[in-house]
């Protein structure tokens, strides 16, 4: 599907004909998200007459977009009788906030970017638990939504993020990279690999409310309470 340049955001049906509609954002605009998927829902002229329903793909493109803005765009969208069910974006960003959100995404073409800069400019998002003997490697980065329990391994050239209980064995920037990290919701490893540098997880409970995060400082794995953000490069 190909659409014309636009400074407003466009609600267009699906050419599928199944009763779902593409919400195409524009490349650039000073206009709040939410007030342009307003002005697209409201606009007379691309919905027609009558109130619409049913499901909405939402065309990103490079929008950087956070759980923050996608939960807001949801209820927008539910308030009217639409359900965003599926995200096409060319930022890991979004995809991460996506996937956080159950939310379906996809690469322009359905394809990752080829040939990425750094290592971490490719992300995989895998969804379930690691059981002991599994191993999960990427080339990129990597985002696990579930646990990764003792004996199962995860490892990726660039960072490795867990959307759950971190108990086995980590290791990010395995091509190299000291400036990739390990972030969890809760960070109990057996054992802390960040390039060649290598740590044994921490003892005791973990602080309450707060991600971890290990990196390297002063040629060591430190860890630290997490960033409000995730570390996904542009």
């Amino acid at each position: 599907m190909e659409l014309e340049p636009a400074r407003g955001a466009l609600l267009v049906p699906d050419e599928s004909g199944r009763g779902s509609h593409w919400l195409v954002l524009p490349a650039a605009s000073q206009t709040p998200l939410p007030a342009l998927v307003q002005q697209a829902i409201d606009s007379g002229a691309l919905l027609g007459d009558g109130q619409i329903e049913g499901r909405v793909l939402l065309d990103a493109g490079s929008w950087r977009l956070n759980l923050s803005q996608l939960g807001e765009l949801q209820r927008i969208l539910g308030e009217r009788g639409l359900e965003l069910v599926t995200i096409c974006s060319s930022q890991p960003h979004t995809h991460v906030a996506a996937a956080g959100l159950g939310i379906v995404s996809q690469w322009p073409n359905s394809t990752a970017p080829a040939s990425p800069a750094k290592p971490d400019s490719e992300l995989q998002v895998h969804r379930g638990t690691l059981r002991s003997g599994d191993h999960l490697e990427t080339a990129g980065s990597v985002l696990l939504l579930g646990d990764v329990n003792p004996g199962a391994r995860i490892s990726a050239a660039g960072h490795v993020l867990v959307w759950g209980r971190l108990r086995g064995i980590a290791h990010a920037g395995c091509q190299g990279d000291n400036t990739a990290c390990i972030v969890a919701l809760q960070l109990r490893p057996l054992q802390l690999r960040i390039a060649g540098a290598v740590a044994r997880g921490p003892e005791g409970a973990p602080p309450a409310g707060f991600a971890e995060e290990a990196r390297i400082v002063a040629g060591a794995i430190q860890i630290d309470p997490a960033q409000p953000v995730w570390p996904i490069s542009d």
